[in-house]
């Protein structure tokens, strides 16, 4: 007697778990494509692209001065004593070791920049994302770009109503400009360009 109640029991919960489960309404929503779409994104590129061609700026004059003393180390070679030819050879050794040292930190510091920039773009997104969510009466919205969606049953793309949201926001702040980003649609996605060639 108690195991069949147990089991009445326990097919009762299955089928509300089933019901309760079937009765949530799920979205989906292509970020990069929405982020490429908002102003700001183009705003926030001019500024790192700006931010990227100052650092490859230092860079090639450490390049430069690498270069032109590297030469006159091997045109004056054979004319240096010993302890010249010592002092120029580490000379040139602690410039390559300081170019090297510099391209690694003007990745990072590249990247950092670029994720400050784009933060508030970011968050400005999400923002759009849960009040269209809400809205529509959505409790779930999963991201297509991020390819973490493995299996999913149909859902609805609510891309174009959030980016019908997100015009009537106010333009995410971008950190670093003077000025609001004009209002043209910008192509491609949140993706950092690659500095230097990725060097």
């Amino acid at each position: 007697m108690k195991t069949s109640i147990k089991k009445v029991a326990l097919t009762l919960f299955a089928v509300g778990t089933l019901t309760y489960a079937n009765a949530q309404k799920i979205a989906h929503i292509d970020l990069d494509s929405l982020i490429g779409l908002m102003p700001e994104t183009k705003t926030a590129k001019d500024v790192a692209q700006a931010y990227l061609k100052d650092l490859e700026k230092t860079m090639s004059s450490m390049e430069n001065e690498f270069q032109t003393k590297y030469q006159d180390y091997l045109a004056n070679e054979t004319t240096m004593s010993d302890l010249v030819k010592k002092t120029r050879g580490e000379e040139l050794q602690s410039l390559q070791t300081r170019i090297q040292d510099f391209k690694g930190q003007a990745q990072q510091d590249y990247q950092k920049k670029y994720g400050e920039l784009t933060a508030p773009i970011m968050d400005k997104a999400k923002k759009g994302i849960e009040a269209v969510a809400k809205e529509l009466g959505y409790k779930y919205a999963l991201d297509t770009s991020s390819g973490n969606v493995l299996y999913s049953e149909s859902s609805d793309d609510i891309l174009v109503p959030v980016k019908k949201k997100l015009d009537t926001m106010p333009l995410a702040v971008i950190p670093g400009t003077n000025s609001a980003p004009k209002n043209n649609t910008p192509k491609g996605g949140g993706t950092p360009p690659k500095p230097n060639g990725g060097k």
